[in-house]
């Protein structure tokens, strides 16, 4: 399937660039932590090309690297991603047909549906979904090789906080969100509500109950 990326605008491709880039950073830390944990090289490689979820991943080394059953953190991380579905609901339009449906499903993430469905146009949003999915899908396992070399050098990589890009650039991107009183309640809300929950809820669990934000109004 063809896209023509030249009807974005260059804002949404630099802002497309910065969290693939990002997302290249992330997997530096997760490489790195798999060969701290352990790990040979080929199993953050093989999950970061094929399962290409973030979260998952790092809750299967987690929970494997402290004894706990692959089948077990398998399930774990199939939770975590439960958000998926309604996605795919979402981007139905956006991901394409047969062959390249396929494809598209797969690198369906938080970012290319967030980029996707931020477009204005049809054109747009499936551009934007396809160069920011892609971009993730090549990124994500270099940097988890990259990762993998800064493994065998640092003893605990998370001191040099590779952990916290993300999530950082990720708050710098919905920040303008909130100036729509009603997504700045539901997003509180939200946040809130998994905090409140982590000392109780499994990992994974909270991110989900996060969700139920959407269900508060403004007063």
């Amino acid at each position: 399937m063809k896209h023509n990326f030249s009807c974005l605008s260059g804002e949404t491709i630099k802002a497309i660039f910065l969290v693939c880039l990002a997302v290249g950073v992330v997997g530096m830390s997760y490489g790195s932590l798999a060969m701290a944990y352990g790990f040979p090289l080929w199993v953050p490689f093989v999950l970061s090309v094929f399962v290409l979820a973030g979260a998952s991943e790092f809750m299967f080394i987690g929970i494997v690297a402290s004894g706990g059953n692959p089948i077990a953190a398998a399930a774990a991380g199939l939770l975590v991603n439960a958000r998926h579905i309604p996605f795919g609901v979402t981007v139905r339009e956006l991901v394409g047909k047969r062959a390249a449906g396929l494809f598209g499903c797969h690198i369906m993430n938080d970012e290319s549906v967030v980029f996707g469905l931020s477009q204005k146009t049809p054109d747009q949003r499936k551009a934007a979904y396809w160069l920011c999915g892609l971009g993730v899908a090549l990124l994500w396992p270099l940097g988890a090789l990259l990762g993998a070399q800064v493994g065998r050098l640092l003893p605990a990589p998370e001191t040099i906080g590779l952990d916290a890009v993300f999530p950082a650039i990720l708050l710098a991107l919905v920040i303008p969100a909130f100036k729509n009183r009603t997504t700045l309640i539901r997003s509180c809300c939200g946040a809130a509500l998994s905090l409140a929950a982590v000392p109780f809820a499994p990992a994974g669990l909270p991110v989900l109950l996060s969700l139920l934000g959407l269900l508060s109004r403004k007063k």
